[in-house]
């Protein structure tokens, strides 16, 4: 944590500034702390890892008191939620960083249906869409002056595309579970200024913090959304926008639900923004087909209809809702890979790949991604390791579009 984060942070119950709490054990280098205390006018939070933790339960007391009492790895296993073998194999893991890895951590992490969406993200349906929605806003230049924040924004694999752009401030991202900030801090999104906290309650920042507010899938698990509507509003400064790609609407079926509203309750929430809204198959269809993303094709609640998904889009500034072209695929900016979904046989020349879903369940969810994944396709060369654009030759292009070659962040697998 950087120390300027002080400058932006507020406790999300009394709202006032924090500041390091100095007869705490502070772990600082230059202006980076990787543990100490916060306090503010009513309450005290840990920063473990470098990550602040501005929540208020058993568990954050808990980690704290450790990290008071010097035992910061016990306060660390504490945040994760890891004990007996499972703390256990984290810590042997720990003892070898070169050899650890974002698939092996979720193994440890997140041995669950959700390990699996996380490590499988980049090529999702869900995915490429909001990827391919903030890779247009990402060349609308108003919205790169500041920080932009991602809510409830998981391991960071959207945080990421965010990172990429050139911006005036901090990429910050909040999330309530701390594995996944420190999977996101240690892989796949190591540039990031990650913040644990509770969407349920105020968001721990400053009026008019961020030039982009973005909460992508999340939004229908949340109870309190009129809080979280309205904080969300208030952390966007003039001239920012919210973007929350991949809403579940309550009048279409989705494989995961939550608390669904309808597109107008949705719509209304975010009011005192200029909200819009846009058909997620729509976007998809755009981004897949035309390598586009259409901002001025919104469309009225009524007309989506039954349609299971949309996107919301609001700002106050009308230049945002136009068309985009969307860039091709940029240098690598991690290492390119075969897509985890593929099963890759080596040859003496070349490799097959094929596909192969980790379970029914996945497939059942996520099997939109037949789209644009083929199930089988052959490459030249060795693909079981990392791979370089340039031998692959005019293909490259077309294979990582298609996602059949992701650029993933360094030692995700």
């Amino acid at each position: 944590m950087h120390l300027s984060m002080l400058e932006w942070l507020r406790c999300p119950f009394c709202g006032t500034r924090m500041t390091v709490v100095n007869e705490s054990p502070v772990v600082m280098q230059d202006a980076e702390m990787t543990s100490g205390v916060l306090g503010c006018e009513c309450c005290a939070y840990p920063v473990i890892a470098g990550i602040p933790v501005l929540i208020a339960d058993d568990t954050t007391r808990t980690a704290m008191h450790q990290l008071e009492s010097g035992c910061g790895d016990e306060a660390l296993l504490t945040l994760l939620g890891l004990e007996g073998e499972r703390a256990e194999a984290f810590a042997a893991q720990l003892a070898r960083p070169d050899q650890m890895t974002y698939r092996s951590s979720l193994e440890v992490l997140s041995p669950d249906p959700e390990g699996t969406y996380f490590l499988y993200r980049f090529s999702d349906p869900t995915y490429v869409m909001a990827q391919s929605v903030m890779e247009a806003i990402g060349q609308h230049s108003p919205l790169r002056r500041g920080r932009a924040i991602d809510l409830c924004g998981g391991s960071g694999h959207l945080t990421r595309v965010l990172t990429a752009q050139e911006r005036g401030g901090e990429v910050v991202l909040a999330d309530v579970f701390f594995w996944k900030l420190w999977l996101a801090k240690a892989f796949t999104a190591p540039d990031c200024a990650p913040v644990c906290c509770d969407a349920n309650n105020p968001l721990p920042f400053a009026r008019g913090s961020f030039q982009l507010v973005v909460l992508s899938d999340a939004f229908p698990y949340i109870w309190h959304k009129r809080l979280l509507a309205d904080e969300m509003v208030r952390l966007m400064n003039a001239g920012g926008a919210i973007v929350m790609p991949h809403l579940h609407s309550s009048l279409g079926e989705n494989f995961s639900a939550g608390m669904t509203l309808t597109p107008a309750s949705y719509r209304d929430l975010f009011e005192p923004a200029q909200p819009r809204l846009f058909n997620d198959a729509t976007l998809l269809d755009d981004s897949l087909d035309r390598a586009l993303v259409d901002l001025n094709a919104h469309v009225s609640p009524e007309a989506l209809g039954s349609a299971p998904s949309f996107t919301l889009v609001a700002s106050r500034d009308a230049t945002l809702f136009r068309r985009f072209t969307l860039p091709p695929p940029s240098d690598v900016r991690g290492e390119l890979r075969v897509n985890p979904l593929y099963r890759v046989e080596a040859g003496s020349m070349d490799s097959l790949l094929t596909l192969a879903f980790p379970n029914d369940d996945y497939e059942e969810e996520f099997g939109e991604c037949k789209r644009y994944l083929a199930p089988s396709v052959t490459i030249p060369g060795d693909a079981r390791g990392l791979l370089d654009a340039r031998t692959l030759g005019a293909e490259a292009d077309h294979l990582i579009r298609a996602r059949v070659l992701i650029d993933t962040p360094r030692r995700y697998y």
